[in-house]
């Protein structure tokens, strides 16, 4: 096994530690947004959701449960990892395209159910 130091102690999307570290910072703050807006997203309509960001992030998210059982299978957890640098570069693009809060109310609750799925 080979170990970069000096990679691990970067703050840049080249680590993927910090890099998916930093996916979840983003979705902290955007629920952090969501919560003093007073936004209530729990009966968000997630059919809105239609864009290929946000189908994107859905098919990915939607891989977990065989991503666990394969990690069961087989004992191999490194699986789990490249799955959460996976997933944070999805979400990264999905936050680059789609404004999550903003002023269309029924789409703001149904993006923010999404982005509390991978938190």
């Amino acid at each position: 096994m080979d170990f970069d130091i000096e990679l691990a102690k970067k703050q840049s999307a080249d680590n993927p530690v910090y890099y998916v570290q930093y996916a979840h910072a983003r979705i902290a703050s955007i629920m952090r947004l969501a919560a003093q807006k007073g936004i209530d997203y729990q009966q968000g309509d997630v059919s809105l959701l239609t864009s290929e960001p946000e189908l994107t992030l859905i098919r990915k998210l939607i891989l977990l449960p065989e991503i666990v059982e394969i990690i069961a299978h087989s004992l191999e957890p490194h699986h789990l990892t490249y799955y959460a640098q996976d997933l944070a570069t999805v979400f990264h693009k999905f936050y680059m395209v789609c404004r999550v809060v903003s002023e269309d109310e029924a789409l703001t609750r149904a993006r923010l159910k999404l982005v509390e799925a991978p938190r």
